[in-house]
């Protein structure tokens, strides 16, 4: 019995020892991944959520996106304050208890430290510039591209993504990894071919090469923007924020949301649109309480993917946030022949194939990842164990 009450205690200070080792050199750690080591079930539950608020939330916001162009809206500036302007329905949030809306999870991988007012605010007010720019250029292609070529080139933000990560977060690359987003850079880049053939009702360009090649450029430029700002994401909760909690992510969306709506609306009434909206709401192809309807669910479904994406990197990482999000992108064009009658030529099906392909060479990864690290506890356990009885 005594030998076996030594043997526990060995191990369990082993345990605390590595638990020690990993939390007081966790800032010289590579940023390859906020993945937890053990996988418990409540971080796959959380997982998940996010997940689908992202998938979910993403393709929603963005039919809404295309059904309020396509049925007569014209304003970018208000197409891009929706997209960041619906983080009030989260206030409700801080009316619960701390204790209940700041749980702190047994597996959460990042040490918790408040920093100084001063660094949170500068945070929240650069990412929420780069949120507002980005959004405007989303917006402003959209209204020049179709519903399914705009998601595609969309994917594109995962190579982006990729290499900010390499030069802020450390990210290491692996076959698949490399593999997947060639997949997905070529898939982006065969849709430069595809404006010849968008032709008709269901190209918002009408045919013009030069609106097509806008809405391209705005689309792309917004997809590198995007990467930058998940990797800056991860950046600032990894060496700043430094805690993992439910709570971080609410005031990290809520107030870098704060700022990209000033922004935006600055540009709203700067650039005299405001003036029109009226008008644009008289005129709505659906009716007045469609339009209403179409800009508040957008509002809605654009902060729930708010959520998910900044949930998902501090429970994973940007990349595997990104990742995600890619996984519901070959659904979009789909979606897209039925409901909007929009054309699926040659070239988007091998991009929309290609990108398939792609999201599953990243999740091959993540399988081969998880399966070297189970065996590597196992074979340390075993190793481990007739060490301690020997002695």
């Amino acid at each position: 019995m005594e030998e076996a009450q030594e043997l526990q205690l060995s191990i369990g200070k082993e345990a605390n020892g590595e638990n020690e080792a990993n939390l007081s050199g966790h800032t010289d750690v590579s940023d390859r991944s906020l993945l937890p080591q053990r996988r418990s079930v409540n971080w796959w539950i959380r997982i998940a959520i996010y997940s689908f608020l992202v998938i979910a939330g993403q393709s929603v916001a963005a039919f809404l996106g295309r059904q309020y162009y396509d049925k007569g809206a014209k304003s970018n500036w208000l197409a891009t304050v929706v997209q960041i302007c619906g983080f009030p329905i989260m206030l409700p949030y801080y009316c619960i208890p701390a204790s209940r809306n700041n749980p702190i999870p047994k597996d959460s991988p990042i040490p918790s430290k408040s920093p100084s007012t001063k660094i949170l605010a500068s945070v929240y007010v650069s990412l929420g510039i780069l949120i507002a720019l980005d959004c405007y250029l989303y917006s402003v292609g959209l209204s020049y591209l179709p519903v399914s070529t705009f998601t595609l080139i969309c994917a594109s933000q995962l190579a982006f993504n990729a290499f900010f990560s390499f030069f802020l977060n450390a990210q290491k690359f692996t076959s698949y990894i490399v593999n997947s987003l060639v997949l997905l850079t070529i898939s982006s880049t065969l849709l430069v071919f595809q404006g010849e053939d968008d032709s008709g009702d269901d190209d918002p360009s009408g045919g013009s090469k030069a609106k097509y090649a806008i809405g391209f450029i705005c689309t792309l430029g917004a997809s590198a923007g995007a990467g930058l700002l998940l990797s800056l994401t991860q950046l600032a909760f990894r060496r700043v924020i430094k805690q993992g909690t439910f709570r971080a992510v609410m005031d990290l969306i809520v107030c870098e949301n704060t700022v990209a709506t000033c922004v935006t609306m600055v540009g709203l009434f700067a650039s005299g649109e405001w003036k029109h909206l009226k008008g644009e709401m008289e005129g709505y192809k659906l009716g007045k309480i469609s339009y209403v309807m179409n800009v508040t669910w957008t509002a809605i479904t654009w902060q729930l993917f708010s959520v998910g994406t900044v949930g998902l990197i501090v429970e994973a990482s940007s990349l595997f946030s990104n990742s995600i999000s890619a996984l519901g992108l070959p659904a979009v064009p789909v979606l897209a022949v039925i409901f909007f009658h929009e054309k699926m030529s040659g070239i988007k099906g091998i991009a929309m194939a290609l990108g398939i392909w792609g999201f599953v060479s990243y999740a091959y990864h993540h399988y081969i990842e998880d399966r070297k690290s189970k065996a590597e506890k196992r074979n340390s356990r075993n190793v481990e164990v007739p060490k301690a009885l020997n002695d």
